[in-house]
């Protein structure tokens, strides 16, 4: 159950970044919701290999070399889903960039919400 709000909660906010950043767009709240679920794929499947290979140049950067990391998935994404686009590899950070901090506020507030009861 878990799973599948947070699934929604990421489509939300795939939805909504998608239509506010000037380098992604989505069409429709059902390719937002076929977006959250392909990059839950990727990330399971794809992201530790890139994560593996690029252990050396993670290091050198101190961990930044994830967000290039994670602008990968972005663009693989956006090429599996066809509501999806983004505009370059910059549009895919800048994307994945604010992805991931909503994120990370929405799961804070979520876990909060769970210790209250």
């Amino acid at each position: 159950m878990k799973y599948i709000v947070s699934l929604l909660i990421t489509s939300v906010i795939i939805f909504l970044l998608g239509n506010i950043l000037p380098g992604a767009h989505i069409t429709d709240y059902f390719s937002a919701v076929l977006v959250a679920f392909v990059l839950s794929i990727l990330n399971v499947l794809v992201k530790p290999v890139l994560a593996i290979i690029s252990i050396p140049i993670t290091i050198l950067t101190l961990g930044l070399f994830m967000f290039v990391i994670n602008a990968v998935i972005i663009l693989l994404a956006a090429q599996l889903v066809e509501g999806f686009k983004v505009n370059g590899f910059l549009g895919a950070l800048l994307f994945s960039l604010c992805l991931s901090l909503v994120q990370s506020v929405a799961q804070n507030l979520l876990d909060k919400q769970e210790q209250r009861r």
